[in-house]
């Protein structure tokens, strides 16, 4: 993953996800966070970090596919 993507995860990406309100996720985030090792947290961070890079990214692409869809609608 590049520096970029990293860098977006810690100052915009991650901070977003915490603001928001998990509703019915958050009695299981704070399960599988108050039942893991400490030791094994980091990994767990990494594998959040993954995944919502990866999905940030999905949505980008979706987004400028869309775009291209809108401006030859016929394909």
């Amino acid at each position: 993953m590049s520096d970029f993507m990293l860098w977006l995860h810690a100052n915009y990406i991650r901070p977003q996800l915490d603001r928001e309100d998990k509703d019915d996720y958050s009695f299981h985030f704070d399960l599988v966070g108050n039942n893991l090792p400490p030791s094994v947290r980091p990994s767990m961070e990494k594998c959040l970090e993954f995944t919502a890079v990866r999905a940030f990214a999905l949505g980008l692409r979706t987004g400028a596919g869309l775009m291209e869809c809108q401006k030859n609608p016929a394909g």
